[in-house]
């Protein structure tokens, strides 16, 4: 077999750039795909395999010192391989080769946590207990047990990655795939944590405070930077996210920092009017329901609604009032009644049809904004 420095065409102290430079250019000159003489193809391999043992420092020296060329099957080789392949034709390569890091990030977590509206309205704060993967207390996250360190593969000599030659249209090709003796990370851990396995890292229950900020609702989110889980190798953690999921309120019914109540009232207190006392979040609140208030009428209480989540500023509450027509009643009570309609000059099966714009229909469109 010829010299691999005469079969580059470089001096025998030529550098790695030099080396790789001259086999790009033959790479290109004669690459089966280009040239398919059979005599050319023969000499692509012995380039191929010239630049296989010459790429790699140890290797190199090898072969500088008389032994074993370490490419005799004219594979692509290890240090350049069929990324330098793809560089002498596409000018460039994206190679990603380089053992995996036994250290990576951690994984964001979610939780969902309840807040009735009082809480949602005012804001809040919890503490609240979970399980999540922690730094490893007994190895600090180094995996390793009694101080040791990792030690570097013996099969893919610290690569994270081995070798195979396989046949293909253009010749035989050299594939790298992790190292399945090291997982790809490069080295192993001849005496790993007992805590962890070598993780790094364990399952733990953590307590954590939190503060919900005031005008919350449900789907809100508040982000935890640096509380989620644990990265292997004791990695960053991730991120912690809170969803918040707003519990009903009895009588209270929330639309964005509006909030809505239903108040029935007499017949008698509608038409004469009154005052009363309804209960809100700020604490009970007088208000009024003015002589001749109908059935479906609205009554504006300001800034007793939400909390606007940005702004800060409150909504407001608007009373729903239902005005209760009495049943069941005795002759004593029709008496009164039919005295009351002949006072007024009211006839029984009278009724008044309204248009569009004065009726229930009206109020009805204007409460969906149609």
């Amino acid at each position: 077999m010829a010299d691999h420095y005469e079969a580059l065409g470089v001096s025998r102290d030529a550098t790695g750039d030099e080396i790789k430079k001259a086999y790009r250019k033959l790479a290109r000159e004669l690459h089966p795909d280009v040239n398919p003489d059979p005599a050319i193809q023969e000499r692509f391999k012995e380039v191929t395999a010239a630049y296989d043992t010459l790429s790699d420092p140890q290797k190199r020296q090898q072969y500088d010192m008389g032994g074993s060329n370490m490419g005799g099957f004219g594979g692509f080789g290890g240090a350049g391989g069929f990324s330098d392949i793809m560089d002498a034709f596409f000018g460039g390569g994206t190679s990603n080769r380089g053992p995996r890091p036994r250290m990576r990030a951690g994984q964001d977590a979610l939780i969902r946590i309840e807040v009735d509206l009082n809480e949602a309205c005012f804001g809040t704060e919890r503490s609240i207990t979970l399980e999540s993967a922690v730094v490893c207390p007994k190895c600090t996250g180094s995996g390793c047990a009694d101080n040791s360190t990792p030690q570097t593969c013996p099969i893919c000599k610290g690569r994270g990655e081995t070798q195979q030659v396989t046949r293909s249209f253009i010749g035989q090709v050299m594939t790298s795939r992790p190292c399945n003796n090291c997982g790809g990370y490069g080295s192993t851990i001849p005496n790993p944590c007992r805590e962890c396995s070598g993780d790094g890292r364990v399952r733990a229950r953590q307590t954590i405070d939190i503060k919900v900020p005031a005008g919350v609702e449900t789907g809100n989110r508040i982000q935890m930077s640096g509380r989620g889980e644990v990265g292997a190798g004791g990695g960053p953690a991730g991120d912690l996210y809170v969803e918040i999921v707003e519990t009903p309120h009895e009588t209270l019914m929330r639309d964005g920092d509006t909030l809505h109540l239903a108040l029935s009232v007499s017949m008698v207190a509608a038409t004469l009017g009154t005052k009363v006392q309804i209960e809100t979040l700020d604490g009970p609140t007088e208000v009024e329901v003015k002589a001749g208030t109908q059935s479906g009428a609205t009554i504006t209480v300001k800034g007793k609604g939400m909390t606007h989540l940005r702004r800060g500023t409150r909504g407001d509450l608007i009373v729903h009032v239902e005005v209760k027509t009495p049943t069941k009643l005795n002759k004593a009570e029709e008496e009164l009644m039919r005295k009351f309609a002949e006072l007024r000059g009211e006839k029984a099966g009278e009724v008044e049809i309204k248009d569009h714009d004065q009726s229930f229909f009206h109020k009805l469109r204007d409460a969906f904004g149609r």
